[in-house]
């Protein structure tokens, strides 16, 4: 049976799984599911605000030149001078593609996640080399 894993703390460090009995497409981008563990609307107020989540461990690999943003927070982004232009502190998703929050102290760096700025994201070295300029 599916789980899925609730939680109170943004951070991960606790999670609960609770199983999948239905789930299904409600309103715009919204789902209704009931689990196991949750028997009636006073169990689903009680988890109401909870976070939801997956171990990495029940993830499919990503495949080449894809990555889960989890794995890209916290990367040194250097341009191709070499230039440290900060770190990966998260990422925003437009619609049209997603975009890198790169922090350096106070300067936030908005990188757009597209190949024509982001030549190389090597996570061996812990690097995205991109193509984008410190005065941008």
């Amino acid at each position: 049976m599916p789980k899925w894993w609730f939680g109170t703390d943004p951070d991960g460090t606790v999670w609960v799984p609770y199983t999948l009995k239905e789930c299904k497409a409600h309103g715009k981008g919204g789902v209704i599911a009931t689990f196991d563990e949750v028997p009636d609307r006073n169990g689903a107020e009680a988890v109401t605000g909870y976070y939801i989540a997956a171990p990495r461990d029940a993830l499919p690999p990503p495949d080449k030149d894809e990555y889960y943003w989890a794995d890209l927070v916290g990367l040194e982004v250097r341009n191709a001078s070499g230039v440290v232009l900060g770190k990966v502190t998260g990422l925003l998703s437009t619609g049209a593609h997603d975009v890198l929050q790169v922090q350096d102290g106070k300067t936030e760096r908005l990188i757009p996640f597209v190949a024509s700025y982001v030549t190389t994201v090597d996570m061996a070295a812990q690097t995205i080399q991109v193509d984008w300029e410190a005065d941008w």
